[in-house]
C-alpha cells in the first residue's frame, strides 16, 4: 500500500489546529514514512522564569515528533499512546526557531520506538535528544477519532 499524500496534508492541517499544538505554537512541518519534522518559533510563553526555554517544551516536541515519525507505517485504524519519553536536555536557548526531527527506530505490532533530535535552526546545534516509546492500540484513539471530534473527515491513509 502507498501512503496517501492528501491524507498527510489534511492530517497536518488538522493537528496543527489542535488545542495543544496551538498552545505551544508547535507545527508539524512535514511527515512521512519513518520521519517527522516539527517546529516552534520561540515566544515569551516558552521561557522559564530564568528567561530561557522551559525544559518541558523539549519534552513536548520529542513526544510529538516521535508519535508522528511512526504514524505512517501503522494500519489505518491503529492508534498510539505514549508509554515513555526519555529526554536529554543538552543546551538552552532564549530565542529563535527550534525544529524536532523524529526518526522511526522500530514499528512493531504492539510497540513503536522513535528517536528525536531538537536543534536550533540558526546554529544547527543539538539542544535536546530523546526517545519516545509508544503503545499501538487497535481502535483506541485512531486518527479518524481526531477528525470526528473536529467535525471533519480525512481522505484514506493508504491508496
Amino acid at each position: 500500500m502507498t501512503l496517501n499524500e492528501e491524507h498527510i496534508r489534511g492530517l497536518i492541517k488538522l493537528v496543527n489546529q489542535s488545542p495543544f499544538f496551538q498552545l505551544l505554537s508547535m507545527t508539524i512541518e512535514d511527515m512521512g514514512v519513518g520521519f517527522s519534522h516539527l517546529q516552534i518559533e520561540l515566544e515569551h510563553k516558552h521561557l522559564s522564569p530564568y528567561l530561557a526555554i522551559q525544559g518541558g517544551v523539549y519534552s513536548a516536541l520529542i513526544d510529538a515528533a516521535g508519535y508522528w515519525a511512526v504514524y505512517a507505517e501503522l494500519p489505518e485504524q491503529a492508534g498510539l499512546i505514549t508509554m515513555d519519553v526519555n529526554v536529554n536536555n543538552l543546551a538552552s536557548i532564549k530565542e529563535g526557531t527550534i525544529v524536532a526531527t523524529g526518526r522511526r527506530i522500530k514499528v512493531g505490532r504492539s510497540i513503536c520506538l522513535a528517536d528525536v533530535a531538537v536543534e536550533d535552526t540558526n546554529s544547527r546545534r543539538i539542544l535536546s535528544q530523546g526517545t519516545s516509546k509508544l503503545l499501538v492500540t487497535q481502535g483506541l484513539q485512531p486518527i479518524t477519532q481526531i477528525a470526528q471530534l473536529a467535525g471533519t473527515s480525512l481522505p484514506p491513509k493508504f491508496l
